[in-house]
């Protein structure tokens, strides 16, 4: 079965594109344009992985990670921005204790699909 990823960016054009990039490599994407709309529809079909914007109005991508992670600690979370302002959001995630990664936009696709692909790959210690 295809892994179910969500991608959330309140800019449509990027969140649509990366969701059929995601599906033309075989993943079950689905767009959103707020974190809010994503996190409610993570409550009756819970993604593998979620992509997110940092910056977006109302909910960040930042408070958005932290509320999945404590509802969906199983899900995975990978945060991207063009903005050096996101530098201070995930200090405070890291103080809370939520550490995230990011990744920097603009996101060639084939960057943003050896990242994903390597998601699920068992760690060697």
């Amino acid at each position: 079965m295809a892994r179910q990823v969500f991608v959330v960016d309140d800019e449509k054009v990027i969140a649509d594109t990366l969701a059929v990039i995601l599906r033309s490599s075989g993943y079950q994407a689905t767009a959103f344009y707020n974190a809010q709309s994503a996190l409610e529809q993570a409550g009756i079909r819970c993604p593998d992985l979620v992509i997110t914007d940092v910056v977006m109005p109302g909910m960040n991508g930042v408070e958005m990670a932290v509320l999945f992670r404590g509802r969906h600690p199983e899900c995975k979370i990978l945060l991207f921005s063009g903005q050096a302002s996101t530098v201070n959001l995930l200090a405070m995630a890291v103080a809370q204790g939520n550490a995230f990664e990011l990744l920097t936009k603009p996101l060639h696709p084939t960057d943003l699909l050896a990242r994903v692909a390597t998601l699920w790959e068992p760690e060697i210690a």
